[in-house]
């Protein structure tokens, strides 16, 4: 097996932690960072010669470029990185809050894309690695109540699907997991609640929200699974770019497949019609 050292970011809970164990138990080396380094202590020394705790906040620039700069140090190389790190929200678009919205953009979106530029130089020296965008089903469908948290993950798809055409011929890989309802925290404590409640919304952004809270614990998505999954398409020799996981995701994007091509056939000819005639 070839020795890739995977950089994992906030391997606290969830993903992340089951990912970086998986990893590690399958003879990779990983840097597996967390904003408290306290909280993946136990991985870490169960794997001393080829793990480290790396202290990261993807809100801190300096976290970010002293990370990146630790991993390089120990094991000399960045093969992959897992943007993992994550937060949701819950509030109809209206209800949300500005404040709450911008910090979830600058973890969720910014903290992405300022860890993948802070490696990419390294992958492009050398010709290789592969970049794993961890969004949702949620980046591909929209769903009432977290419609910010929605604009964070299509964000993230759209920028990992150019960043795959950009890097493919330097050898670079791109990854964007797309997950349903997975036994995380993330609709835990890991997600605020907008503090703001108008009542015409009751009936979609309310009921989806508590829908979701209420299955908090018993989701049919299991994080150990998911992290092989996720090493399986790193270890493919064709990854794919986007990767379902759970079966609710894949019924929610294949109805999505379904709605496109409703809306594109029937409004075929006003699409074409707003070009130019041929040959003006």
């Amino acid at each position: 097996m070839e020795n890739k050292v995977w950089l994992i970011t906030g391997c606290s809970t969830g993903f992340g932690r089951e990912l970086a164990s998986h990893v590690l138990q399958l003879g990779y080396k990983a840097a597996v960072a967390a904003r408290n380094i306290a909280d993946v202590k136990d991985i870490v020394e169960a794997y001393p010669d080829t793990a480290i705790a790396v202290k990261l906040d993807v809100t801190k620039p300096d976290e970010i470029k002293a990370s990146v700069e630790q991993t390089v140090a120990k094991f000399g190389q960045i093969d992959v990185l897992v943007n993992n790190a994550g937060i949701g929200y819950f509030g109809a678009v209206e209800e949300s809050e500005e404040d709450e919205v911008r910090r979830m953009f600058e973890i969720n979106f910014w903290g992405l894309a300022h860890m993948t530029t802070a490696v990419l130089p390294l992958m492009r020296a050398k010709r290789s690695g592969h970049i794993v965008n961890i969004a949702s089903i949620g980046g591909l469908v929209g769903f009432p109540a977290v419609g910010f948290y929605n604009a964070t993950k299509f964000a993230v798809d759209g920028l990992s699907e150019s960043l795959a055409k950009e890097t493919a011929h330097l050898g670079i890989k791109v990854t964007v997991i797309a997950p349903s309802g997975f036994r995380t925290d993330w609709a835990g404590r890991s997600a605020n609640n907008s503090k703001i409640i108008i009542d015409d919304y009751s009936d979609s952004a309310h009921k989806n929200k508590a829908a979701i809270r209420g299955y908090s614990g018993a989701q049919p998505g299991d994080p150990v699974r998911a992290a092989k999954a996720i090493v399986a398409a790193v270890e493919s020799e064709t990854p794919p770019l986007r990767l379902l996981l759970g079966a609710a995701a894949l019924k929610g994007a294949r109805n999505k497949l379904t709605e496109l091509k409703r809306d594109f056939d029937t409004w075929e000819a006003t699409t074409i019609g707003a070009d130019f005639p041929a040959g003006e």
